[in-house]
């Protein structure tokens, strides 16, 4: 699997641009970095295995008193086949390879469920609920180093 990168701008896309789930995605994308800014390697990704897109993945921006958030979807048809446990470990080791101090962290909805237990698969452990401005209340789960 590979992660690919959701340049800065819309025309600078056009390889995702055909792909109905991508041209749905690189929009939103491209908005949040007027948000947040674009800094690599702090930037969106479509994860891509075989030639097929089969997610997206990226950081909530680039990090902020050594902390950065992690996040990432996997698309219907792909899902519940493993691919989701990959996209966060390549995530997590992107984040380390580029500042090995790094805190990484991720937020889901307060309860059980596939993005809990691919976080616990990649050694994040649960560090309890915070408010999220965007989300509400959501649990926050914080990578433990091996």
């Amino acid at each position: 699997m590979k992660l690919l990168a959701i340049k800065e701008k819309l025309e600078d896309n056009e390889a995702f641009g055909t792909d109905p789930v991508c041209a749905e995605i690189l929009p939103m994308t491209i908005n949040f970095y007027k948000r947040v800014g674009f800094v690599q390697p702090w930037i969106g990704y479509f994860a891509e295995l075989n030639g097929n897109i089969v997610g997206s993945a990226g950081f909530k921006g680039q990090p902020i008193n050594g902390t950065v958030e992690i996040a990432y979807g996997i698309f219907e048809q792909y899902r519940q086949q493993g691919m989701g446990i990959e996209i966060c470990n390549q995530l997590v080791q992107l984040s380390l390879s580029t500042d090995p101090a790094i805190r990484i962290t991720a937020r889901t909805l307060p309860e059980e469920n596939f993005s809990t237990s691919i976080l616990k698969k990649n050694n994040f452990i649960l560090m309890g609920v915070v408010n999220d401005p965007d989300d509400g209340d959501v649990w926050e789960w914080l990578y433990q180093k091996k």
